[in-house]
């Protein structure tokens, strides 16, 4: 898997470790668990678009770009760690977000990933609607402008995660583990598809279980085979088979970004059994899916951990009622 053709930028701290859990191994009576610690990469709080921002900028910039435009939801980490990568390269962030979480007051609206955005200077633009967010982005758009696809999930963001893949299973090997189920979340879908497709070339025997936390199970299955399939694209590889690949959509709750008493529940465990804060809306969904696979699993459980700890401090009111 050589990716020295494409152009890329140097945004993360390679390679992020991967940690074993004893204490949350044993307080599931579980096989070993390992958290393979994508938040703890280097630059603007952290987080596993870094890793796809490094191609995605990296091609902005050889095409002469001087600003790039993406969106998210208000509390958008891609968006967070695009204004800082931004801010990193002397590049003009345009955030272009849309409040579409049912979630309201200071906390969410104006804490968390929002005040890091201008923090890093990028010129937010708050939109109540999809009408609202075309208009915006209309604005901001221009000859030198770059736009990115939210969650930075393209086919050449993909490829960061076929990297990373690569990394683990070097990681994994030099443990001894040959076999293992991988667990991930899956929102925009490029970093499960990612890992999906790097495994997959690598030949390696294990399994991806992918977390849906925004879509339907059909549809983030669908959206990963596209991310995957593109990607491979790149690498003048056919559509790969992901016949290792499961994607569930059942730790959602009532909706993308709300809360649930399970996902409050493992945040708790985690961080009383490791020390390692989860996120309400990615890590921690995609984590009561690994509690329920690690208490099953007769291989080890690797859970990646792809950040979001700004983001916690939006649920910070909801967070206080629960501790």
């Amino acid at each position: 898997m050589d990716l020295s053709a494409f152009p890329r930028v140097a945004l993360g701290s390679w390679p992020t470790p991967l940690d074993d859990a004893p204490r949350l191994a044993a307080a599931l009576g579980s096989p070993p668990v390992l958290i393979k610690r994508d938040d703890v990469n280097g630059l603007g709080a952290g987080g596993n678009k870094l890793r796809k921002l490094e191609f995605l900028l990296g091609q902005a910039i050889e095409q002469g770009a001087d600003t790039i435009i993406t969106f998210g939801a208000l509390q958008t980490n891609h968006g967070r760690q695009t204004a800082a990568a931004c801010a990193k390269l002397g590049l003009r962030c345009e955030l272009v977000l849309t409040a579409k979480v049912p979630m309201k007051g200071d906390a969410y609206e104006r804490s968390g990933n929002v005040v890091l955005d201008h923090m890093f200077g990028a010129n937010v633009h708050t939109c109540a609607d999809a009408d609202e967010t075309v208009q915006a982005y209309e604005k901001v758009n221009h000859d030198k402008a770059v736009t990115l696809p939210v969650g930075g999930s393209n086919g050449l963001g993909t490829l960061g995660y076929v990297a990373a893949a690569a990394e683990l299973v070097g990681q994994l090997h030099e443990r001894g583990i040959d076999n293992a189920t991988i667990v991930v979340p899956d929102g925009s879908g490029a970093t499960a598809a990612g890992l999906a497709l790097g495994t997959e070339l690598l030949g390696w025997p294990g399994k991806v279980h992918a977390a849906s936390v925004s879509h339907s199970a059909q549809d983030a299955e669908q959206e990963l085979r596209t991310l995957a399939t593109d990607a491979a694209a790149l690498l003048g590889r056919p559509e790969p088979e992901l016949g290792h690949v499961t994607v569930t959509d059942d730790t959602i709750g009532p909706g993308y970004g709300v809360p649930t008493p399970d996902m409050w529940s493992v945040l708790k465990l985690f961080a009383e059994t490791e020390g390692v804060i989860l996120d309400p809306v990615y890590t921690g969904k995609a984590a009561v899916k690994f509690r329920e696979l690690a208490l099953h699993s007769d291989v080890p459980v690797v859970f990646v951990h792809t950040g979001g700890l700004p983001g916690f401090f939006g649920y910070a009111p909801e967070a206080v009622a629960e501790f």
